[in-house]
């Protein structure tokens, strides 16, 4: 799989070509998260900001599709007790139906073939009147971040949809979402918040 190979390289992409929009991401995700919250992370990569989740919240469950990125995610909270990272899909997770208080799902969006799947998962394991949180890079904004993006797709990562702030509300709508609030990081590929109350 891509993402194990890529899995001791992508905190390098995070923090030294992205390091602005990292810090703004890891800065603002906190703010979706009380500290009596059990939190769902989707797609967690290698706990970039499952640590300052996991910092804030009663519970963190931690999951990624990838053994490489989980490995990386756990050497990073091996110091936090109330973490729990398992190797899950995000289109079918095996928790019940609302379990979690927040949902966070960041920067995969994009790269999903069938993301309604996901949408619904993420809808499903989350309480009624939690919160649900998809932050995803919109590099269509900037004709570096656009550059970026074909790079990235070079070393085999699939680009499934490249967002515009536009075409991210759009992706929203179409799945009547309606509600959604939307916030932007900047950085050399910036990163837009999407969070709605489910």
């Amino acid at each position: 799989m891509i993402w194990d190979k890529l899995s001791p390289f992508y905190d390098f992409f995070e923090k030294v070509y992205n390091g602005k929009c990292f810090k703004g991401i890891a800065l603002e995700i906190v703010n979706y998260v009380e500290a009596g919250d059990t939190v769902l992370e989707c797609a967690c990569g290698t706990g970039l900001l499952s640590a300052p989740i996991a910092g804030k919240c009663k519970k963190l469950v931690a999951t990624d599709f990838s053994e490489g990125m989980l490995k990386q995610c756990a050497k990073k909270l091996k110091k936090f007790s109330n973490v729990s990272i398992e190797k899950q899909s995000i289109l079918q997770l095996p928790y019940p139906d609302s379990s979690f208080d927040v949902v966070v799902a960041a920067n995969v969006i994009h790269l999903l073939g069938e993301p309604e799947k996901a949408i619904n998962e993420l809808k499903r394991v989350c309480k009624a009147g939690g919160k649900i949180v998809i932050p995803t890079y919109v590099n269509s904004e900037k004709k570096n971040a656009v550059i970026a993006a074909k790079l990235l797709g070079k070393t085999g990562v699939d680009f499934k949809r490249q967002f515009s702030l536009q075409s991210y509300k759009e992706f929203f709508e179409s799945f009547g979402i309606t509600n959604a609030e939307y916030k932007t990081v900047p950085g050399r590929m910036p990163c837009c918040f999407a969070s709605f109350i489910n």
